[in-house]
């Protein structure tokens, strides 16, 4: 069946699948390497051994779901050129540039000083170990914001101009403070935020819900993620709504799409300018997913300030274990509301989908891409899964991460021979 479906439609699935997942790592990524470093910072301050024993277990953890989650970044990197030439012959000149930003300056400073930071552990001072986990931090961040200045520009196309049929970058400060990117990152700082937080109050509540001898240990770990999620559960929604105002005027309905709609026909023709449905259920189900995660939030917000029910609360802990999914779910909603509603466009307004395609990319190399691509990213999803989980389950006896290794015996003292 695959092999005499059309290119374009496979290409577009492909990409949405390998993107999907790979944004699932980003998210986590970016949530649980902010609260390590805060945790490393209380360790480091105070001295106090249970958070310095928190940053190993929820490091180690973290370090798993960054290593698989680079996998995927640079597995997705290669279809641009497999199945998207035509993005990168009419648009590469600004659509690259933040790509490229975000791979020399943040990327290899994020990667390099992170495995200072795994190999570094009671062999730097503490004070430089702290300073090297908050620059993995705050280059994960630059990271993402030079990937979302590149999406920002094929939902709000800016500072540019054509010639020739090419788009030349001629305003590098519109490019870089464009709202469609900016507001978008401050949605997926605390959408990862979010997810952390979630994550470590559900492992948390696993571990109680079994009744661990490490319940100091959880205790604390369940209160910070609370915290996390209460305090990012607004500003999600805040900068999501305020996007809306930047928004296609053919995803929005009414007389704008209209209009829009006429303008496009008028210039380029007749087409399917309207948002696809499918938009409109990520919309529903995003919204839907946060309204889920809000209940939450307020149960934790009355349940926060008692520590005994945050250990004794049977029924909390498995609400916290349930609603672990909630953030994916709903960023992967909001993906797809971004994204599909973008159609028939890449670049909006310069470039539709089908003209992104590379030439000459037929049913037959498009399947096998397709289908090597979505074992492979469904391979690496379940193993980052089953780690996770594996590791999530031993709890911080188990942490590997920065323990020294076994002493080796000493050699036995050899009489002198004469």
């Amino acid at each position: 069946m695959l092999m005499g479906a059309d290119p374009l439609v496979l290409a577009r699935v492909q990409f949405a699948l390998t993107a999907g997942t790979h944004f699932l790592f980003v998210a986590l990524t970016l949530g649980l390497a902010t609260l390590v470093a805060l945790t490393q910072t209380r360790a480091v301050v105070s001295g106090s051994a249970v958070h310095a024993r928190m940053v190993r277990f929820w490091g180690q953890l973290y370090v798993i779901n960054y290593a698989v989650g680079i996998v995927t970044g640079l597995v997705m990197e290669f279809q641009f050129g497999l199945n998207w030439s035509g993005l990168s012959r009419v648009t590469g000149n600004v659509f690259g540039a933040p790509l490229a930003l975000e791979t020399i300056v943040a990327f290899f400073v994020e990667s390099t000083f992170l495995g200072l930071w795994i190999f570094g552990w009671d062999r730097l001072n503490r004070w430089v170990h702290l300073a090297l986990i908050w620059v993995v931090t705050l280059t994960a961040y630059l990271s993402a914001y030079f990937v979302l200045v590149a999406n920002g520009w094929l939902q709000r196309p800016v500072g540019f101009v054509m010639v020739d049929g090419v788009a030349r970058l001629d305003d590098v400060g519109a490019l870089l403070a464009n709202p469609t990117a900016l507001l978008a990152f401050f949605h997926v700082l605390f959408g990862g935020l979010l997810t952390a937080g979630f994550f470590m109050a559900g492992v948390s509540g696993f571990h109680l819900l079994r009744r661990t001898a490490e319940v100091e240990f959880f205790r604390r770990s369940m209160r910070i993620g609370l915290l996390t999620v209460m305090v990012s559960v607004m500003p999600v929604v805040v900068f999501g709504g305020v996007q809306f105002q930047y928004a296609q005027p053919t995803k929005t309905g009414g007389s704008k799409a209209a209009a829009a709609v006429a303008d496009f026909t008028a210039r380029f023709g007749p087409d399917d300018y309207r948002a696809p449905v499918l938009a409109g259920v990520g919309e529903a189900v995003m919204v839907t997913a946060w309204l889920l995660m809000l209940l939450v939030a307020a149960v934790a917000l009355v349940k926060f300030p008692f520590g005994r029910w945050l250990v004794r609360g049977r029924v909390f802990h498995v609400l916290m274990i349930a609603a672990v999914p909630l953030p994916y779910v709903a960023m992967l909603a909001g993906w797809v509301f971004r994204e599909v509603g973008r159609q028939p466009w890449m670049v909006y307004g310069v470039l539709k989908t089908r003209d992104a395609l590379s030439p000459g990319v037929g049913s037959g190399a498009i399947t096998v891409s397709f289908v090597a691509f979505s074992v492979l990213f469904a391979v690496l999803f379940g193993v980052n899964a089953w780690l996770l989980a594996r590791f999530a389950r031993r709890g911080p006896e188990g942490a590997g991460l920065g323990a020294s290794p076994p002493a080796e015996p000493a050699a036995p003292l050899m009489s002198p021979t004469f």
